[in-house]
């Protein structure tokens, strides 16, 4: 090894293309590592969605569930099924093995069902996908007192502009309900006419159609013939015609039937400050940066009011983006600190140059670690940046160690090449198991197995090279820019300031030596001397340490709770609870948040505690979000039901008052609401929360679990 050394120093060409190598490499992959708020991944989990309009949740358990899971059992990579049987709806979860051929058991999943003939007749038919935590970048509220209509108009007129946007590529329209025609027929009219409801639907079906016609040969050329007789309004339905009567007029479905041209009788319904809204979702697809896009949705937002009608408001909501934004500029403030730090205290005990070559080690490891980050398959997240935030502490360990010992070398030989030699030759080894046992301290976490396991791999993929990367610049690379280094100068031959700094220098080096004489060698002597009882005192901490965990003295959470920009309520009504009803509640818990938003202006002289707030009827959005973040299968259960009520908050470094703190000041500030299942509070888009659950009176929890959906 020492050969090796020697070689490189020798040959400061080839240790100097190395450094170029690495950081050229990194400076050329940084601008096009994929950025995101979090690493997708599939979720390994297959969904089955099978709609059953108008049947209860035991109809929907019988009829469907149980021959959904007859049908899937015995296929090979299915873990788990998990059925759920909602009123007018049944969702199964099919959990694969991590080592299943997911797109095979898919295709094996869509086969059985495909081939399930039992079914009633009003089943529709089932929607089967692969389940994945795609996430929404930033949405977009579109909030006005206009009617539903409009309101969608204007959404889908802006969904189709962002989507324009270069860059941008997915964006939903949520919290709408689909276009729907119904046509009410009457039954006096049938029998006025002779007409059954099927000979009606039958000639529906038959009128509104395109139909291609072929194709005719003239000497001019080819003639393609279609009938064109679709119909998509009210009006076009009016006019289809239905029979001819004896008197040579034809009857039309406008004569029998009144056409309604208006919406799916959903339970769903958003109100956004108060007014009601519409929901873009923004998503990032591809190579596509987060911080992109989340910059030219708001650029946008910032010109649309010339490009919608006056009244209605264009407002950014749950913006993911500023929290990538601000680990990024974390990791960056760090960064930049821990260099300056390592130089100045280098430089207070060495040489300047010495420390700056080994400050130097820090962004070069880093972007060692971002070269491979492409082939890694690891994308600029939260969970890499932290992974980077992690590292930095460690990865400058070796050099300051191999830097140190090559300046010690120096001083007492003096010669330069050859005290590089020695000094990086003498420490390499320790150097090295250093780093290695290091690694094997992150290795185990690439085999954690699970969705969480696909999360934590993450930072085990860029601490690893990244201290890799920085084995080899302490070692091959920094030995070279340290053999040059000279003996210091005479202090009568420096100017003023280096006299002034030299002078620092040795204040500091006596101090820290006097400390060394009087504190740490005693001390080093006493515990060599008394060294069974060292061990006995070492093994007592190790003892009491393993006490305070298993006596649960030391608490666990996997997320912990961190001050939040949002609070949540999200509330379950029994099954079958009108809209209506269930938005009664929700206008309770906003009247409970505006008595809050009114006793913290008071309190913290500031009325802008509180920024927007979104109410959602028949969903719970924000709770899909908390419990994808948290590593779990988001809940994506809906109904007349559910309903949840988001505050978004100003940020945390502009109040004094923590989320959790108005949590409680909502929760006690809301009265009891009659016949709610359960109403979680939370401030945390990474847990829960804590629940609290509101029985009724006579009602045991099996009964309310029933009332709620049927869970297998």
């Amino acid at each position: 090894m020492k050969r090796l050394f020697a070689w490189f120093v020798d040959n400061p060409v080839a240790a100097n293309l190395i450094m170029i190598v690495i950081v050229a490499g990194g400076l050329a992959t940084v601008t096009s590592i994929k950025r995101e708020v979090f690493p997708e991944f599939s979720m390994d989990r297959v969904s089955i969605t099978v709609p059953y309009l108008g049947a209860s949740p035991e109809e929907v358990e019988q009829a469907v569930c149980l021959r959904v899971e007859e049908a899937i059992d015995g296929i090979d990579g299915i873990k788990q099924v998990t059925s759920l049987a909602n009123e007018g709806v049944a969702q199964i979860t099919a959990e694969l093995f991590p080592e299943a051929d997911s797109q095979r058991v898919l295709d094996d999943i869509k086969s059985r069902v495909d081939a399930i003939d039992t079914f009633p007749e009003e089943v529709e038919k089932p929607v089967i996908g692969e389940i994945t935590n795609r996430r929404q970048v930033i949405n977009v509220a579109i909030s006005g007192r206009t009617d539903e209509r409009s309101l969608r108009a204007v959404g889908e007129q802006v969904r189709d502009e962002i989507a324009a946007l270069p860059g941008i590529t997915i964006v939903e329209l949520v919290g709408v309900r689909p276009y729907e025609i119904s046509i009410e027929v009457a039954e006096e009219r049938l029998r006025q006419y002779g007409l059954t409801f099927d000979a009606v639907a039958q000639a529906v079906q038959r009128s509104s159609i395109d139909l291609p016609g072929g194709s005719l040969r003239t000497r001019e050329g080819e003639i393609l013939l279609r009938t064109e007789g679709q119909a998509y309004t009210a009006r076009d339905f009016e006019k289809l015609p239905l029979i001819a009567l004896p008197d040579g007029s034809r009857l039309h479905l406008g004569d029998v039937a009144r056409v309604v041209d208006g919406f799916a009788e959903t339970d769903q319904a958003a109100l956004f400050d108060g007014q009601p809204s519409v929901m873009l979702k923004v998503y990032r697809v591809g190579k596509e940066n987060a911080l992109d896009i989340a910059a030219k949705v708001k650029a946008y937002i910032a010109t649309a009011d010339r490009r919608v009608p006056e009244g209605i408001h264009l407002t950014t909501w749950q913006d993911m983006s500023k929290v990538l934004r601000d680990r990024q500029d974390l990791l960056i403030r760090n960064g930049r600190m821990g260099f300056v730090l390592v130089f100045i205290i280098l430089a207070l005990f060495l040489r300047m140059r010495l420390a700056f070559w080994v400050s130097l080690g820090i962004p070069i490891s880093f972007l060692g670690g971002l070269w491979l980050m492409p082939t890694l398959d690891v994308s600029i997240n939260l969970i890499s940046l932290f992974a980077f935030i992690v590292v930095l502490g460690i990865i400058v360990d070796d050099a300051i160690v191999v830097g140190e010992n090559i300046h010690t070398r120096q001083t007492l030989t003096g010669t330069g090449a050859q005290a590089a030699v020695e000094g990086v030759h003498e420490v390499g080894v320790p150097v090295i198991f250093a780093v290695l046992t290091t690694v094997a301290a992150f290795v185990p976490l690439l085999n954690v197995e699970g969705m969480t396991g696909k999360i934590m791999r993450v930072i085990p993929l860029i601490v690893i090279p990244t201290l890799l990367f920085s084995l080899v610049e302490s070692l091959l690379v920094l030995p070279v820019h340290l053999r040059h280094l000279r003996p210091p100068r005479d202090e009568a031959t420096l100017w003023a300031p280096a006299r002034l700094w030299r002078h620092l220098q040795q204040g500091f080096s006596r101090r820290v030596q006097l400390f060394v004489d009087r504190v740490y060698t005693p001390s080093l002597e006493i515990g060599l001397r008394w060294r069974y009882a060292v061990l006995a005192l070492g093994m007592a901490s190790l003892l009491i340490t393993y006490g305070l965990v298993r006596g649960s003295y030391i608490k666990f959470t996997f997320f912990p709770e961190v001050e939040a920009d949002f609070v949540t309520a999200d509330l379950t009504m029994p099954q079958g609870t009108p809209a209506l009803r269930t938005l009664e509640a929700i206008r309770q818990i906003e009247a409970a948040a505006e008595r809050v938003q009114r006793q913290l202006a008071e309190e913290e002289n500031a009325a802008a505690v509180f920024r927007h707030r979104l109410s959602t009827v028949g969903e719970q959005p924000v709770r899909e979000i908390r419990g994808s973040n948290g590593g779990q299968i988001a809940d994506r259960n809906s109904g007349g039901h559910l309903g949840e009520v988001a505050i978004e908050l100003a940020p945390a470094e502009e109040r004094t008052i923590s989320s959790t703190r108005i949590v409680q000041l909502w929760r006690d500030a809301l009265a009891p609401i009659p016949d709610a299942l359960e109403l979680t509070f939370s401030s945390s888009l990474f847990s829960p929360g804590a629940p609290i659950e509101i029985q009724l009176a006579g009602t045991d929890v099996a009964e309310l679990r029933r009332a709620g959906g049927e869970e297998r």
